[in-house]
């Protein structure tokens, strides 16, 4: 099970992972089409962090680099993701 508080968690760190790859962040924004005022007000939605996690599920590179500076298994952030889809995590605003 994952809780609402771990994917707040993952989100948070994925946002920093994000920010310190300037080439990632650019393949971020083209693929979901939103430029940088855009992503900050995208920031203070609760969907962002379904977004992210299926952005960096993507490939298995992006995957395990996230995994690796957040500290997190890459499995756990997989099943964050699943559990996002399936409906077993509500995401509701902080």
């Amino acid at each position: 099970m994952i809780t609402e508080a771990e994917l707040a968690t993952l989100a948070d760190a994925a946002i920093i992972h994000l920010a310190a790859d300037p080439e990632l962040m650019s393949a971020l924004m083209g693929a979901s089409g939103l430029d940088p005022a855009q992503l900050r007000q995208a920031a203070e939605r609760p969907e962002l962090a379904s977004a992210l996690l299926d952005f960096l599920c993507e490939t298995d590179q992006r995957l395990f680099d996230f995994a690796r500076s957040a500290g997190i298994r890459a499995e756990r952030i997989a099943y964050a993701r699943a559990a996002l889809e399936a409906g077993q995590v509500g995401i509701h605003p902080r």
